[in-house]
């Protein structure tokens, strides 16, 4: 359903790294160094970037992104320009204090390696990225790990100190295209100030909507309190009987021109894992091409809906039992039947109707294939 975006339509590249996650599962923590391999972590990225783009190099394929980025909205044919702000947010939703956990968060790997791309092979001046959640806090792995190798960078989370700034919000940021109740409005200034976007989400099942993936990561731009009781979660969670169409939030948030729709990069860090939301990542993934190991993947995409669907199919694949994964793609549908879709919800950015699909949603074969989803799958 839909249609493709991004400088190969609907193009998602799925990296595969064995040992670049090597937990046992039961000794100390998963973000300690001793089990993740930082150099394939690195190498995951620059490829991802390669993949994706169609470029020979990393600092090729940035470039690519970026002009890409800017022709299509507006900008002319050009790269990035220093002074521009690159704002990252990351997906610390296990994470309320700056201590380490054992649970599943956005790996300080993958972030480093992302960094470490962004500056080595996109050019970019550590001053203009900034690392953000502003819904949670950003622990002491990633946080050491970046600010050691580049201090210029910024760190905005929702509680501030030790480094970090304290996020600010503006308020009534976030018009919803049907009546969302209480959900919150206001949206991160480090979110809405930003020039790009990278959304780096991670690969989990949810018991409400499904999985978390980059559609439900932007929930946590927003003004949420810290304790998630406190917050409303209206229209996040699909109806898991029936699979009756209905308005769903997440589309507002694909179609917000501060969200989605600033987007340079979406990545799923999949190079753990998890059947839980919450709690350590587990279990191992047992299914070829994993065969009892981490799921040791990344995601990427230009296409926000093709992204997701990739890596909603691989939780679907490995975990068909798990009971919230039923219709947990109405989201997906909704955004990419625009302006028919099935709820008869009629979409907007800010205030008017949208006239085309949000990307393209495809799911895959039982060889994890596709048809018009542009899916390239590289095992390094």
């Amino acid at each position: 359903l839909g249609t493709g975006r991004g400088i190969h339509p609907g193009r998602v590249a799925w990296i595969h790294s064995p040992g670049v996650a090597e937990w046992d599962g039961k000794t100390g923590l998963w973000v300690e160094d001793r089990w993740n391999n930082q150099s394939k972590a690195d190498a995951m990225v620059r490829e991802a970037v390669m993949q994706l783009t169609g470029q020979p190099d990393a600092k090729k394929a940035w470039n690519a992104l970026f002009r890409h980025f800017n022709k299509t909205h507006g900008k002319g044919n050009r790269g990035y320009r220093a002074g521009e702000s690159i704002t990252v947010k990351l997906n610390m939703n296990n994470a309320t204090t700056h201590h380490d956990t054992i649970e599943l968060n956005s790996s300080p790997f993958v972030t480093l390696a992302l960094v470490r791309s962004m500056v080595n092979d996109g050019g970019i001046r550590p001053a203009d990225i900034i690392l953000c959640e502003p819904s949670r806090a950003i622990t002491d792995s990633i946080y050491n790990k970046v600010y050691r190798e580049f201090p210029g960078v910024r760190f905005i989370d929702n509680i501030g100190g030790h480094g970090r700034e304290k996020c600010e919000y503006y308020p009534e940021r976030i018009v919803y295209s049907s009546d969302n109740g209480k959900l919150a409005r206001g949206l991160a200034k480090c979110i809405a100030d930003a020039d790009y976007l990278i959304n780096s989400a991670l690969l989990k099942t949810h018991v409400g909507p499904g999985v978390t993936l980059t559609s439900k990561n932007w929930y946590g731009a927003t003004d949420i309190a810290l304790e998630w009781r406190k917050n409303a979660h209206n229209n996040f969670s699909q109806d898991k009987r029936h699979g009756r169409p209905g308005y769903k939030t997440f589309v507002d948030f694909i179609a917000h021109k501060d969200l989605g729709q600033k987007t340079l990069l979406f990545l799923i860090d999949g190079t753990y894992g998890s059947r839980h939301v919450n709690g350590a990542p587990a279990p191992k993934w047992q299914k070829a091409p994993f065969n009892n190991d981490w799921c040791c993947s990344l995601i990427v995409s230009q296409d926000e809906l093709a992204c997701d669907a990739v890596g909603m199919d691989l939780l679907i694949y490995e975990w068909p039992e798990f009971p919230s994964l039923d219709f947990c793609d109405e989201y997906l549908r909704e955004a990419a039947t625009i302006p028919s879709t099935k709820s008869g919800t009629i979409y907007k950015q800010d205030g008017k109707p949208l006239a085309n699909p949000l990307g393209l949603m495809e799911h895959c074969n039982q060889n994890l294939g596709y048809t018009k989803l542009d899916m390239v799958y590289k095992k390094l």
